[in-house]
């Protein structure tokens, strides 16, 4: 019986139209010429430039801070919201996991606005900090889905026998269970810091004058019309991104074999 090549042909067709226009993008981050219909030679004057922007520097300060914060609290968070989910069962756990759940769902200009509203209700000044509570919201959610994966198939008669043995839970959660869940822990904070560094649409609603993030220095640099530095600055997002990604995989596809 004869194949069809159809679904080939579809799948290179949707492959191409994903990853052709990054490709492209690439290329032109080494494109001396300004404008991106003409090859003007292989230059790195746009990295150069890009060096000396001192407004760009300290967007990745700010985001930086903001993503280093944001997956510390939703690591904490969401490591504790998953060990409850999976170890205790009860009604008021039904409510636990549509608090989990609706980050993940919920669209993000919603929540943008919703933050926003709530941070001006309560008199918090924007900034940094309300940037990296608005990040917590949404990454403890992907923190928690992702160490609770690794919880599904953790053997708990480790802990009885340690508890047999006359462990503490101090001793416990030290010597047994974050060893056993690092791979976990580490996939979901990597994951938290890559959405934190990418995010734009909570991050616009919710920043304030000096707390400018990579994202909006972007969309700054596109309205005011900077397209050459800005490939290069993606060029570079690009492979921070996709090496924090492999790296997750790496982790989770670990913490796979151990189970």
């Amino acid at each position: 019986m004869r194949h069809s090549r159809f679904p080939a042909a579809v799948t290179a067709l949707c492959l191409a139209f994903f990853y052709v226009p990054i490709l492209i993008l690439v290329v032109n981050s080494f494109n001396s010429s300004r404008f991106s219909t003409v090859w003007g030679g292989f230059s790195l004057v746009w990295y150069e430039r890009l060096i000396h922007d001192r407004a760009v520097w300290l967007a990745l300060r700010n985001t930086l801070i903001v993503a280093l914060g944001a997956t510390g609290g939703s690591v904490l968070i969401g490591t504790m919201a998953a060990f409850a989910l999976h170890r205790y069962r009860s009604r008021l756990q039904d409510y636990h996991y549509a608090l989990i759940y609706t980050p993940l769902v919920m669209p993000e200009i919603l929540m943008g606005m919703s933050l926003l509203l709530f941070f001006v209700a309560v008199g918090i000044p924007l900034g940094l900090a309300t940037i990296t509570l608005a990040h917590i919201t949404f990454c403890a959610s992907y923190v928690a889905m992702v160490v609770l994966a690794r919880l599904q198939d953790f053997d708990f008669t480790i802990v009885e026998a340690a508890q047999d043995l006359g462990a503490g839970w101090r001793t416990i959660i030290w010597r047994i269970l974050l060893p056993l869940l690092a791979p976990g822990i580490v996939a979901g904070g990597l994951l938290a810091f890559t959405l934190s560094v990418d995010d734009f649409v909570i991050t616009f609603f919710v920043s304030g004058p000096g707390s400018t993030t990579l994202p909006i220095r972007i969309y700054s640099m596109i309205k005011h019309g900077s397209p050459p530095m800005i490939n290069a600055l993606s060029t570079i997002l690009l492979a921070l991104t996709l090496t924090v990604a492999y790296a997750t995989q790496r982790l989770i596809g670990k913490a796979e074999v151990k189970r």
